[in-house]
């Protein structure tokens, strides 16, 4: 399972070996100058994670608000209390 694609690969055969490399593995290392620089995944994929990453968010506020973490203010009382620092 060979998923890396290197910067010249990439300039010379266009989104084909991004298409072969994500076919076989599902996601493309892009490498430059020898080192992984961008990994590339399908749509799919990628709103998955963004999916899991709201769920996180989602989570963590609940737990600070479960916790008491939270201020309740105006707009006004929070801009003046984050500008006034």
């Amino acid at each position: 399972m060979n998923n890396l694609v290197t910067a010249n690969e990439l300039k010379t055969k266009g989104v084909s070996i991004i298409d072969e490399k994500t076919s076989e593995s599902g996601e493309a290392i892009i490498t430059v100058r020898g080192k992984n620089k961008y990994v590339v995944i399908s749509m799919e994929e990628y709103n998955q994670l963004r999916e899991y990453e709201l769920e996180a968010a989602i989570k963590e506020s609940e737990e600070d608000i479960k916790e008491g973490r939270i201020i309740l203010e105006t707009i006004e009382e929070h801009i003046k209390r984050i500008t006034s620092v």
